[in-house]
């Protein structure tokens, strides 16, 4: 009788390995992917939480865009402002957020912009009478040359209210331009104290009226 012969044959431990190498790359993507879902979503949810405010507030402002402030885009849906940056006053580098805690009023603004020169006193007045701890009108001005320019200018129509920021490279407008918020001179948007946008505004505005004081009131919650 002869031998009952088997062939088996080797086991590769080089192709198994290679196998559980890949299986254990496509899991680990697996997570990775998982979590930068999940953490995308979770910042979505605290953005959104963080204006939750803002959306009854701007559905407050609605009927208040009017008259002088009839150009005045309310945002439907509210958001957090998008990263800017610029010039204080003492000529040092300052980030948006550092306004967080007070309503904003952010205007940009040129000497060369005919209307922006126009403006510039209703927005002294305006931040005048209502500037201090919960409310501030931030004018950026945003000449790239000529830098004692917009100095003499506000000195020259007596502003004594608004604080000089400004930024020589003009970033900030192309900022809000890539955002969909600049698309001429001036721009100005309204921003609450949490840093999301309330709503906003392509060109010149009244800001020293009744309709805009009503506005800004309405911002405020007096």
């Amino acid at each position: 009788m002869s031998e009952l012969k088997t062939s088996v044959k080797p086991v590769r431990s080089g192709r198994v390995y290679g196998v559980m190498a890949l299986a254990a790359l496509a899991l680990a993507a697996s997570l990775y992917v998982w979590k930068a879902r999940n953490k995308g979503e979770i910042a979505g949810l605290a953005q959104s939480g963080a204006c939750e405010s803002a959306s009854a507030v701007a559905t407050r402002l609605k009927p208040l865009a009017k008259g002088e402030l009839a150009a005045f885009q309310v945002t439907d849906a509210p958001k957090p402002v998008r990263p800017l940056n610029f010039v204080s006053p003492a000529g040092k580098p300052l980030a948006f957020e550092t306004f967080k805690g007070k309503t904003v009023l952010l205007n940009l603004w040129a000497t060369w912009c005919a209307p922006c020169r126009q403006e510039m006193p209703a927005l002294d007045a305006l931040n005048r009478e209502f500037g201090g701890a919960d409310f501030e009108v931030v004018a950026v001005n945003i000449d790239t040359r000529n830098f004692e320019r917009p100095k003499a200018f506000l000195n020259e129509i007596k502003v004594t209210s608004l604080a000089y920021y400004h930024d020589p490279k003009a970033t900030i407008f192309q900022d809000l331009k890539s955002a969909g918020r600049a698309f001429g001179m001036p721009t100005t948007l309204l921003i609450d104290k949490n840093g999301c946008e309330l709503g906003h505004l392509a060109g010149p505005a009244e800001w020293a009226s009744d309709d805009a004081k009503a506005l800004i009131r309405a911002a405020l919650g007096r």
